[in-house]
C-alpha cells in the first residue's frame, strides 16, 4: 500500500541567480534529496521551465519537478511538449505536476481572470487529458467547454513511457479525486480560496485524514498504486516545540481560533522539534495517512539529517 512506500524527499525552492540556482541544485543532490521542485509564479525568480533545465544540465540523478504548473497561465499542448523536452534534455528525470493555478498576484499581474474553482477544475480536467494525449502513439484530438484539440500528434517522444509522472492534487474533494483517478502522484495540500489566498483550517489532523479519504474513495483499486505526496511548509528543528509553533502561527498572521499551537503541532503540515521527533512523527504519518513523499521548502541543510535517517526506507 501507498503508506508504506519508501520515503523519498523533495526541496520547493527558487532562486534569481544562476550561482545560487545551481548550488542549490547540486547541494539538493548531495544531501540526498530526491526531486528539486520549482513553483510556478510570477515574481523575482527564475521562470520553472528554465529552471528546470538548469537544474538537469548541473545534475546527474536528482528528479526535476514542477510544483505546479498553472493550467491557467499554459496552454497544455504547448505544456505537454516543454514537458517531452524537459524529460529528453534531463535523460528521463522529470514529474509534470499540474494544478489550476490560484495565486491572486498571478491573475491581477498577468491579466487572466480568475474564475470559480468550479470553473478552474474543469478547465484542469480537460488539460489532464490533453497533456496524456500528446503523448499517446496515435493522433489525439478532443472536444471540451475549454479546449479542442484536432489530430494532436506529439513528434517529440519523452524518455519516460507513457509519459512523465504525472502530479496533481489540492486541498479540496474535487481536485483530490481528480487527482486520484489520473495521476501517479497525489499531492495533498492546504485548501486555497476564491479569491486566491489560503484556508489554513484546512491543514489541520482532521483534515488531513478527510483528504485521504477523498483520495481513497475515488481512487478505488488504484489507490495502492498511487504516491501520496505532501507538501510541508512548516519546518522548524528545535527543543522547543511550542514556541516554534507559535512563530510559525505569528509569521503567517493565523489567529488562534483558526489553529492552536496543539493543533498545528498535530497537523501533517507541519513538522517541528528535534531530529528524532520529527524522524519518528514522519514514520507515524507515513503509518496513519500514507504520505510518503514530503517535499520541503527551506531550510534544506537543517533538514538533511532526516533526509538521511529516512530517505528509501
Amino acid at each position: 500500500m501507498s503508506k508504506h512506500r519508501p520515503f523519498q524527499f523533495g526541496v520547493n525552492a527558487n532562486a534569481n541567480a544562476r550561482e545560487d540556482w545551481v548550488a542549490t541544485a547540486r547541494m539538493a543532490e548531495d544531501l540526498g534529496y530526491y526531486s528539486l521542485l520549482p513553483s510556478d509564479h510570477l515574481g523575482d525568480s527564475f521562470g520553472a521551465i528554465a529552471a528546470l533545465v538548469s537544474a538537469a544540465e548541473a545534475t546527474t540523478s536528482l528528479r526535476l519537478g514542477s510544483y505546479v504548473f498553472g493550467n491557467d497561465f499554459r496552454d497544455p499542448v504547448f505544456l505537454a511538449q516543454e514537458a517531452a523536452s524537459i524529460d529528453v534534455l534531463s535523460g528521463g528525470r522529470l514529474d509534470l505536476g499540474m494544478g489550476t493555478g490560484y495565486a491572486g498576484g498571478d491573475y491581477a499581474q498577468s491579466g487572466v481572470a480568475l474564475e470559480s474553482p468550479g470553473v478552474r477544475v474543469s478547465r484542469l480536467e480537460e488539460a489532464v487529458q490533453i497533456v496524456k494525449g500528446f503523448f499517446a502513439d496515435d493522433p489525439f484530438s478532443f472536444s471540451g467547454d475549454f479546449y479542442n484539440v484536432e489530430g494532436l500528434n506529439g513528434q517529440l517522444r519523452s524518455v519516460q513511457r507513457p509519459h512523465p509522472p504525472l502530479m496533481l492534487g489540492g486541498g479540496a474533494r474535487r481536485t483530490l479525486s481528480l487527482a486520484a483517478r489520473e495521476a501517479d502522484i497525489v499531492s495533498v495540500n492546504i485548501r486555497t480560496t476564491s479569491e486566491g489566498g489560503f484556508d489554513f483550517g484546512s491543514i489541520s489532523a482532521e483534515a488531513a485524514a478527510q483528504k485521504i479519504e477523498w483520495v481513497r474513495q475515488a481512487a478505488g483499486a488504484r489507490f495502492d498504486d498511487l504516491t501520496i505526496n505532501l507538501l510541508v511548509p512548516l519546518v522548524a528543528v528545535t527543543e522547543n516545540r511550542e514556541e516554534a509553533a507559535q512563530a510559525a502561527l505569528d509569521q503567517y498572521g493565523i489567529p488562534s481560533d483558526v489553529l492552536t499551537v496543539e493543533q498545528l503541532l498535530e497537523s501533517p503540515s507541519a513538522l517541528i522539534g528535534s531530529i528524532d521527533q520529527i524522524v519518528d512523527t514522519l514514520q507515524e504519518r507515513r503509518e496513519h495517512y500514507g504520505f510518503s513523499y514530503i517535499s520541503i521548502w527551506q531550510p534544506m541543510e537543517q533538514f538533511a539529517p532526516v533526509v538521511d535517517r529516512l530517505a528509501g526506507k
